[in-house]
C-alpha cells in the first residue's frame, strides 16, 4: 500500500536518484491541497450510508427482478450483504482518495472480487450500476454539486474548503472506474 510519499520514494529509488523537480513540486501540490483533501475524504465518508443505499435503492429501480424471489437481493440477508460490498467499495476509495495513490484500492478490495462475485453468482452488472451511482453521488458531495432539491429531506449541507475541488473529484471518478473495471 502506497501514498504519494511512499510512491515518490518507490520512483526514485528504481531511477537510481534523488526526489527531485517534477516529483518534488507534485508532493508539494498534495501537501498545499491537504485540507481540501480531508474534506473530500469526509464528505465521502460522512454520508456513506445515503449514498450506499441511494446507489443500492437505484440499482433494484432499474432492475426489480432483483428483490422478487430468486432475485439476488432476496432475502433480506442478500439486500444486507449487497449494502455491505456497497459500503466496503466506499471506504477503500475512500482510503485511496485519501492517500492520493490506488494501490490499497487494488490490493485490498479489487484482487479477485470479480472472481469471487462469478462464484457466488452475483450479477456483475447490476454491482457496476451501484458502483457508477455511488460514483455520481460521491463527486456531487465532493464538488458541493449536491442541492435541497436533489436530496430532498435528506439534504445535509457540509462545510468544505473554499475553491475548486474539480481534481479531486475527478480522482475519485477515477478510483470508482477502476472498481467498475475491475468488476466488467
Amino acid at each position: 500500500m502506497l501514498d504519494a510519499f511512499s510512491r515518490a520514494v518507490v520512483s526514485s529509488d528504481t531511477k537510481t536518484s534523488p526526489i527531485g523537480g517534477g516529483e518534488l513540486a507534485s508532493l508539494k501540490q498534495f501537501v498545499a491541497e491537504g485540507n481540501k483533501r480531508l474534506d473530500a475524504v469526509n464528505a465521502i465518508v460522512s454520508n456513506a450510508s445515503c449514498i450506499v443505499s441511494d446507489a443500492v435503492s437505484g440499482m433494484i429501480c432499474e432492475n426489480t427482478g432483483l428483490v422478487q424471489a430468486g432475485g439476488n437481493c432476496y432475502p433480506t440477508r442478500r439486500m444486507a450483504a449487497c449494502l455491505r460490498d456497497g459500503e466496503i467499495v466506499l471506504r477503500y476509495v475512500a482510503y485511496a482518495l485519501l492517500a492520493g495513490d490506488a494501490s490499497v484500492l487494488d490490493d485490498r478490495c479489487l484482487n479477485g472480487l470479480k472472481e469471487t462475485y462469478i462464484a457466488l453468482g452475483v450479477p456483475t452488472q447490476s454491482t457496476v450500476r451501484a458502483v457508477q451511482i455511488m460514483k455520481a453521488s460521491s463527486t456531487a458531495h465532493i464538488t458541493n454539486g449536491n442541492s435541497e432539491g436533489r436530496g430532498g429531506s435528506r439534504f445535509r449541507k457540509m462545510e468544505t474548503a473554499q475553491g475548486d475541488c474539480s481534481a479531486l473529484a475527478g480522482e475519485a471518478a477515477g478510483y470508482f472506474d477502476r472498481v467498475v473495471a475491475a468488476l466488467s
